[in-house]
């Protein structure tokens, strides 16, 4: 009676594993890639508490963003024919993707980009990049991709391993280097990430580290609930 009864059990056993045994494996894994491969970005330090005028004149501030991952970039009068970054891939790698996912996790970030002269001048004038963006831009919506005329120089003003982001040099757009830079700012007004936006490479691995903070912020929520 006994074997027959540690037979049945060991049955039920091998069962429930066929049955359930793949589908525990995938949680076994799951559970340990977010544990030990899940890559936090570094902090770069607290940007500066900048504020701008925007399309309509308005004055706004970083206050306006708390909560929200901004996107900075620059952008010339001359955009797109002659441009510090490449206009037609940041629009079609960022921001049709922040449009297009506006109404669910990415309703919390935000492109903004200061208009220049070219040569790192802020430019008091945001009509012609305006209409260039309502031009050129399919779906532009100005409360996502914001235009800005500002003090643009002390926000870019970052220091990492020697090298600053406000460098000169012939090799640089307009001798600015900082005019080809993306910066990823996140909720805090902390900087956690500066790539050059002249390539589409670039572009592509700026989505990435925006997509690897907003999930660095759902994981903090799933934590705390």
């Amino acid at each position: 009676m006994k074997k027959k009864l540690s037979g049945f059990n060991i049955r039920g056993i091998l069962a429930t594993l066929l049955v359930f045994g793949p589908a525990l494996l995938l949680v076994f894994i799951g559970t340990r890639g977010c544990d030990h491969n899940f890559k936090v970005l570094d902090d770069y330090g607290t940007a500066v508490p900048y504020s701008f005028l925007d399309i309509n004149g308005k004055k706004r501030s970083y206050k306006e963003f708390e909560n929200t991952i901004v996107l900075v970039t620059t952008i010339q009068e001359s955009c797109p024919d002659t441009c510090s970054l490449s206009f037609w891939h940041l629009d079609q790698i960022i921001y049709q993707h922040i449009r297009k996912n506006k109404s669910k996790k990415l309703k919390q970030v935000r492109l903004i980009s200061y208009v220049t002269d070219g040569k790192g001048n802020c430019s008091s004038d945001l009509k012609f990049a305006h209409s260039m963006l309502k031009e050129r831009v399919e779906g532009y919506d100005s409360s996502l991709w914001i235009l800005a005329s500002g003090d643009v120089k002390s926000l870019y003003n970052f220091k990492s391993n020697g090298k600053s982001l406000l460098e000169k040099g012939t090799q640089y757009f307009g001798g600015e280097y900082f005019q080809e830079i993306m910066l990823l700012l996140d909720k805090k007004n902390h900087l956690r990430m500066a790539l050059s936006g002249n390539q589409e490479g670039m572009i592509r691995r700026m989505k990435e580290h925006l997509a690897l903070l907003q999930k660095q912020y759902d994981k903090s929520t799933v934590e705390q609930n």
